[in-house]
């Protein structure tokens, strides 16, 4: 036998995620070719270049081909929007896109105009919103208009409320005001009256008592050191070690002392 035995060469294994990586790229370059839509290599006609990086960007009104800027098809009433993403352009203000081939009107009633944003319509003042129409608004007496085309278009004069389709009249007593409300009681007592069937009375003041605004009570109520007894004030006597507390009308029992039978003993 020779000295030197007769080697065979042995095959290379490559590796599945090596043959995986080579597919991938090359699918990527069959798809993605280097001068494709991303902008890369020579500027083509309807172009610039970008300010800063690498690359062009189409001009307004075209958009990517291949290695070319081509022109979008613009429809009547419409301009460019200069986006990358969807048609590429947007409807004039008063038109409205239709199903993303063209632009149709915003068709405004009679005694309309069109809102600023150009989306939708309001109603003339004197007019209010019926489905698509503007009707106009039936302004009763002691009424005015209030702008809003939605609702009634109008509200009642101080002094009157609405019914139905008018405006009638509120029936303040003697010694009431009007409140001005729109919700609840339309008037109210004076200061010193009180609400009674309608009418406004005068607040019977008891001795050591001042007017107080409260509405589920007399008027009244009775200065402090004084509690209330029927329709008047009594003078209150502390037990020992006892203060008013802070409505000055009752007593609590000093700190360290508690309540027992109407005196104030030591806490155990």
């Amino acid at each position: 036998m020779s000295r030197f035995q007769e080697t065979t060469p042995q095959k290379t294994r490559v590796s599945p995620i090596v043959i995986m990586m080579i597919v991938t790229t090359a699918i990527i370059l069959i798809a993605f070719p280097l001068t494709a839509q991303d902008g890369t290599g020579a500027v083509p006609d309807n172009a610039d270049a970008r300010r800063y990086g690498a690359g062009w960007d189409c001009n307004s009104g075209y958009r990517v081909a291949g290695t070319e800027c081509v022109a979008i098809d613009i429809p009547k009433n419409a301009y460019a929007s200069g986006r990358s993403f969807g048609p590429g352009w947007a409807c004039e203000r008063g038109y409205e896109e239709v199903n993303g081939e063209s632009c149709q009107a915003i068709p405004v009633p009679e005694n309309a105009y069109l809102q600023s944003s150009g989306y939708n319509w309001t109603c003339d003042r004197g007019y209010r919103k019926d489905r698509q129409t503007c009707v106009p608004i039936v302004l009763p007496d002691k009424a005015y208009l209030t702008g809003d085309s939605s609702g009634s278009g109008w509200t009642c004069d101080r002094g009157y409320f609405a019914t139905e389709d008018a405006c009638a009249a509120i029936d303040v007593p003697e010694n009431g005001y009007l409140t001005n409300s729109n919700y609840g009681d339309k008037w109210a007592c004076e200061r010193g009256f009180f609400e009674n069937n309608g009418r406004c009375d005068p607040v019977i003041l008891p001795k050591n008592a001042y007017l107080h605004p409260d509405s589920y009570g007399p008027g009244w109520r009775c200065e402090r050191g004084y509690t209330t007894k029927g329709d008047a004030c009594a003078a209150m006597t502390l037990p020992a070690n006892a203060h008013l507390d802070r409505s000055g009308n009752r007593w609590s029992c000093d700190r360290g002392f508690q309540y027992s039978n109407g005196e104030c003993v030591l806490g155990r």
